[in-house]
């Protein structure tokens, strides 16, 4: 059975605020501004089991949005509404009936669909709240809510589960030997995110626009994907807005918008860093991967619209100063990674969102990757790798000592978590932690995923007495390749940078 609501009305009457209400979270950006919901936004609901659908204000004409995005975002609505068992179309109890309410209210009656009337903002006594005109809809008994504050809460709650009826056997065990992969997209805007979404759902569920900015809430939305094995993958795919750069927000929803953005960074297992083929790698890119970086998240690089790149190759001249795609590729790739230093191994996909070149290994890199992030390291093997990376380029000296790793051993996956238990973690510099890092990811291929390192090191102590705790215990089976105290004195050449 479809247990799908979608929640509908004319712009600025409350539907993103009642919508985060029903979720319990803060999913659909709220703003005073209307025409801020774009694409239709989605949540599971746990109590009840259903899909809830939040969905753009119908009829609005805003100056600062073009024609072709209003019809694309009522595309939307009109999508939800086909799709959804029950509806809920709220309107502004406040401020009265308009005639658009009106005629909302009549494409729903022809729609077949229940439909349930909810009158939002009774935040004041009932002389204040016009009831009477919303009998005139003719879609029976109103509920009325306070979306900002909860008031009616409990009650809608209760009519949306009745309307939909008891939750079937079939669906009281939902997916919990395959939790469906959750990716997500990430990238300045315009370089085609929701375009690679759609090809990936292969239908028009997102607003694909030229306009920059077109997507501002994270959409999330589930599919299948069969694997070059030859089984079925469930993944859950969270298309998010363009990250702009914190000094460029031009307004407050902007702002949100990129709030939501790094928070769905953060709900997802596989992040899917979007570039432009044409324009490179730019300081705004750098940032957005930095974002990735900071919550531990595997990462695939995917240098989207290649489709201009071999239109430019087949033009008179080539594309200067290229000879080929192939040494296109290559220098497009070193120069990656002179920027993306800091994402040592992840797997770099050149696509097509137009043309669907390339999509599927996007997919199965994810799938590889998702793999990897469970791998047990050995902690022999481990410490002897750490041991030849120490030794083939020692640390640097700081303040006339060095770095020193006594031991290391793996605690934890998702992100891989290492402790090393050291001398004194203020040593570890930043540079030489990266170079540690991008020589353990290369000798266990666990290319594109990141790896954290937790330093124990010595208790402080005067000179002359001796110290206790873990890191002596450990200094204390120090591993043979280590080098003497004496040698951790002796100069070395260090990193460049």
């Amino acid at each position: 059975m479809n247990r799908t609501v979608a929640i509908v009305g004319r712009p600025n009457v409350g539907k993103s605020r009642l919508f985060n209400r029903l979720a319990r979270k803060r999913i659909s950006i709220v703003h005073d501004q209307p025409g801020v919901t774009r694409d239709v936004i989605s949540a599971e609901i746990a109590e009840g089991r259903y899909t809830l659908l939040d969905t753009g204000g119908l009829g609005y004409q805003g100056k600062d949005t073009p024609a072709a995005l209003t019809k694309a975002s009522e595309e939307q609505v009109n999508f939800a509404i086909s799709t959804a068992s029950l509806i809920l179309f709220v309107i502004d109890g406040l401020n009265g009936l308009s005639s658009l309410d009106e005629k909302i209210a009549a494409m729903l009656r022809r729609s077949g669909k229940t439909v349930r009337l909810v009158v939002n903002k009774a935040d004041f006594d009932d002389d204040k709240i016009q009831l009477d005109e919303a009998y005139r809809l003719g879609l029976g008994e109103p509920l009325r809510v306070s979306a900002e504050h909860g008031r009616g809460e409990g009650e809608l709650r209760d009519a949306i589960i009745a309307a939909l009826g008891p939750v079937e056997e079939d669906n009281e065990n939902v997916r919990d030997e395959d939790k469906p992969l959750g990716v997500c997209f990430i990238g300045r805007p315009n370089v085609g995110k929701s375009s690679l979404s759609n090809r990936l759902l292969r239908s028009d569920r997102l607003i694909v626009s030229d306009v920059p900015g077109t997507t501002r809430d994270s959409v999330e939305l589930p599919f299948t994907f069969k694997g070059r094995d030859g089984k079925l993958y469930p993944f859950r795919l969270i298309d998010t807005a363009g990250i702009k750069a914190a000094t460029k927000l031009a307004s407050p929803v902007e702002y949100f918008s990129r709030l939501r953005s790094i928070d769905a960074i953060k709900s997802c297992d596989v992040v899917f860093l979007v570039l432009d083929a044409m324009e490179g790698v730019t300081q705004q890119d750098k940032a957005i991967a930095g974002e990735a970086i900071k919550e531990h998240k595997p990462i695939v690089v995917v240098v989207n619209k290649w489709d201009l790149v071999v239109a430019a190759f087949k033009q008179q001249g080539g594309f200067h100063p290229y000879k080929s795609e192939r040494d296109f590729r290559e220098k497009y790739e070193h120069a990656l990674f002179e920027r993306l230093y800091f994402t040592p191994g992840a797997p770099v996909i050149f696509v097509s969102a137009m043309s669907g070149y390339e999509i599927d290994r996007m997919l199965n890199a994810a799938v590889q990757l998702d793999r990897v992030l469970d791998i047990k390291l050995p902690t022999a093997k481990l410490n002897q790798e750490l041991g030849y990376l120490t030794e083939r380029t020692p640390p640097p000296s700081i303040g006339g000592r060095r770095f020193r790793c006594y031991y290391a051993v793996q605690t934890g996956t998702r992100p891989f978590r290492i402790k090393l238990f050291c001398n004194r973690e203020e040593k570890l510099t930043e540079q030489y932690r990266r170079y540690l890092e991008a020589g353990l990811v290369e000798k266990f291929n666990l290319n594109g995923c990141p790896i954290y390192f937790d330093l124990v090191g010595k208790e402080k102590h005067e000179p002359g007495t001796p110290y206790s705790g873990k890191a002596a215990r450990a200094e204390a089976h120090t591993p043979k390749w280590k080098a003497s105290e004496e040698q951790d004195d002796l100069p070395h050449e260090t990193l460049e940078d």
